[in-house]
């Protein structure tokens, strides 16, 4: 092993406001916080994203390659119907062509950053693969 993951950096323009929509969708609290970034952290300490302030930033743009999403983030819930509720309330936005109703669903979050609600029924099992299907068959990110 080389090393461990030790934080997910975000950039986006206005890094409270971004943190305050993860804060509440992860259920992480905010540890650390200036004007140009912000901490989240598990109480553990295991999980960590930090929001950084990026002057010009341009947002990615859902299946456009000219702004391509760089990154995201695989949220797992229990049902996505109550989950898609929740993160619409707090200013995520239902993306196009994503409306799954079992496996996924991808959205964005304020700054338009994609991230995905996933369900069990989403997620491919670790493991061997099933009679019929191949090693590495498709999960929840093929589709994007």
């Amino acid at each position: 092993m080389i090393g461990h993951l030790f934080s997910l950096v975000i950039d986006c323009p206005a890094p409270a406001e971004l943190a305050g929509f993860y804060e509440r969708l992860l259920t992480l609290a905010r540890v650390e916080h200036s004007d140009d970034y912000v901490v989240l952290e598990s109480p553990d300490g295991r999980d960590r994203v930090t929001f950084q302030r990026v002057d010009g930033y341009r947002p990615p743009r859902w299946t456009d390659p000219g702004h391509p999403p760089q990154m995201h983030v695989d949220v797992l819930v229990a049902d996505l119907d109550v989950a898609q509720e929740a993160v619409l309330a707090l200013g995520a936005t239902l993306l196009e062509g994503s409306d799954k109703p079992i496996g996924y669903r991808v959205y964005a979050d304020p700054a338009g950053h994609p991230f995905c609600l996933v369900t069990s029924e989403g997620v491919t099992p670790p493991g061997p693969p099933a009679p019929g299907e191949e090693a590495g068959g498709p999960g929840p990110d093929d589709d994007r």
